[in-house]
């Protein structure tokens, strides 16, 4: 069923301590818990907190988290494509977008953002879904973590693989205006053809490129 959504739980022991995996959280989970002062990629992050709280509340949203104790420490977030977005075109109930992922520099080391993808891969409803994420250089941490572009990129498609994403090709226009930037997809395997073939209609719309 479309939206289904069933928790999954993973605890990582780490050096720095239990690292707790978890979802799809509520908005009532998420409002009982702090959200650490690093988490701050998008927005301050007591603004990422209600956006994140937001998003869990939708019907097809959903927010996996990392977190020490009460202490949210990385996440991902699955909702649909933005109405302004390509993505958004033919309304497509069963398509979903990765539109985040964090986790705060001191936990990297530690593969939380590999196995936030995992754990929301352990709901079988996504099996249902077309998941894609576009990747712009211009959103990485470069100067975080002192890669550079293409070793980033390496780094970004490593571990989206382990969510079971891979690299899929577009004629986006915004995709294409860097070499870098890249469209990835897992298609559920209860997605019939007929969405398979909605779907790649939206990934190429200059009849040239097919």
């Amino acid at each position: 069923m479309i939206h289904k959504k069933t928790y999954n739980c993973l605890v990582l022991q780490t050096s720095s301590g239990a690292v707790t995996i978890e979802g799809p959280v509520s908005p009532e989970t998420l409002s009982s818990l702090q959200f650490h002062s690093g988490l701050k990629a998008f927005r301050p992050h007591e603004e990422q907190k209600k956006a994140l709280i937001e998003i869990a509340g939708l019907k097809e949203g959903r927010i996996i988290i990392a977190r020490t104790k009460d202490t949210v420490i990385g996440y991902v977030t699955y909702v649909h494509p933005d109405p302004l977005e390509r993505w958004s075109q033919g309304s497509m109930e069963n398509l979903l977008e990765l539109g985040a992922i964090e986790v705060i520099s001191e936990f990297r080391n530690y593969k939380i953002g590999k196995n936030l993808l995992k754990v929301s891969m352990m709901d079988d409803a996504m099996n249902d879904y077309i998941i894609i994420t576009t990747e712009y250089y211009w959103h990485w941490d470069l100067q975080g973590t002192g890669l550079n572009v293409w070793d980033y990129r390496k780094v970004m498609e490593k571990m989206m693989n382990a969510g079971g994403l891979q690299y899929m090709a577009t004629d986006d226009p915004e995709i294409c205006s860097h070499p870098a930037n890249c469209l990835m997809v897992k298609i559920g395997n209860r997605v019939t053809l007929d969405d398979v073939q909605q779907f790649d209609r939206i990934r190429f719309q200059n009849r040239f490129m097919y």
